[in-house]
């Protein structure tokens, strides 16, 4: 199957490469990149891509702009990825055209799952088709980018979508902290009690109807978290 091409147009030299070498680890080989308005709109017309990650703040002017320029003659997904953290710029930019809005710093692994995700709501896909697992009213799909709730793509970050995976995979089953921090963290757990605490409450408030009386997600006290299956 033909891979999709990625522009990439940031003017950090290290970050046009971490990216890169994060989406070809992700299956991506087709990847371009560019770190200027004139250059990233000289790609974009010379290799019409599937999806453009965009920077804002570019040496010669805007990702506004280039978006805009963009959205007059193709309706691919398009990424922002800034430094601005306010709520009206991500407003902007997703009002004048963007598909999602990234805050740097960032976890290149995020992107990837964002990248993936934009490209299969667009209707590409990268790999053949696999089996979903489901619990309830929840779905994963099998390169773990997306969960589903009653079939509604919910806004997970890439660390909730990887506790979704590890408790759609053992449900009804008690999963301890340190499991669920080196398995979604990659790292030892040294008492990390309060990041986890942290991403199970943010996780909560997206998926239960009462996140302060979890119905899915509960504390076994002293042991860890359960995932009930209805």
């Amino acid at each position: 199957m033909e891979q999709p091409c990625i522009l990439i147009i940031d003017d950090e030299a290290d970050l046009r490469s971490l990216l890169t070498t994060t989406l070809q680890k992700e299956g991506f080989s087709n990847i371009i990149t560019a770190s200027s308005v004139k250059e990233g709109w000289n790609m974009f017309e010379q290799h019409s891509p599937s999806i453009a990650l965009v920077d804002i703040m570019l040496p010669d002017g805007e990702g506004y702009d280039l978006c805009k320029k963009m959205r007059e003659v193709s309706h691919i997904p398009i990424l922002f990825l800034s430094a601005k953290s306010d709520e009206i710029d991500k407003l902007l930019g997703l009002a004048i055209g963007g598909d999602d809005y990234i805050t740097k710093p960032f976890s290149p692994k995020e992107v990837a799952y964002r990248v993936k995700a934009q490209l299969r709501r667009a209707g590409y896909q990268t790999q053949a088709e696999a089996p979903t697992t489901s619990v309830g009213p929840f779905t994963i799909n099998t390169d773990e980018t997306e969960v589903y709730k009653a079939g509604t793509v919910l806004d997970l970050t890439a660390k909730e979508v990887g506790l979704m995976a590890c408790f759609l995979r053992n449900p009804n089953r008690i999963l301890s902290k340190e499991t669920l921090f080196e398995q979604v963290w990659g790292e030892e757990f040294f008492g990390a009690d309060n990041t986890l605490m942290v991403h199970i409450r943010r996780l909560r408030e997206k998926i239960e109807d009462n996140p302060s009386s979890p119905i899915y997600i509960t504390t076994v006290k002293g042991l860890g978290y359960r995932f009930k299956a209805k």
